[in-house]
């Protein structure tokens, strides 16, 4: 009763491919197997060594709680409205 035998699938495939035709289909099908290896390359990629190579090199500009001794900074908490 909740299982389908070979025949129903088999109807099912046939109309798919009336609908869509194998042309579409066989497009589909390289564009989910490209998607699957470039999903896969990524996650090699990102396992072996782009996070270790990102922690080793600082980031270009970082925002820090030292005030510099530059004569042309100016400090915000300084500067009142009179």
């Amino acid at each position: 009763m909740g299982s389908f035998s070979i025949w129903h699938w088999l109807i099912v495939l046939v109309i798919v491919l009336l609908v869509f035709g194998t042309k579409k289909l066989k497009n589909m099908g390289s564009d989910l197997g490209s998607a699957v290896k470039g999903f896969k390359d990524g996650i090699k990629d990102g396992a072996n060594g782009t996070g270790a190579a990102d922690a080793a090199t600082p980031p270009a500009q970082q925002v820090t709680t030292n005030k510099a001794n530059d004569p042309n900074t100016v400090d915000v908490e300084a500067k009142t409205k009179s």
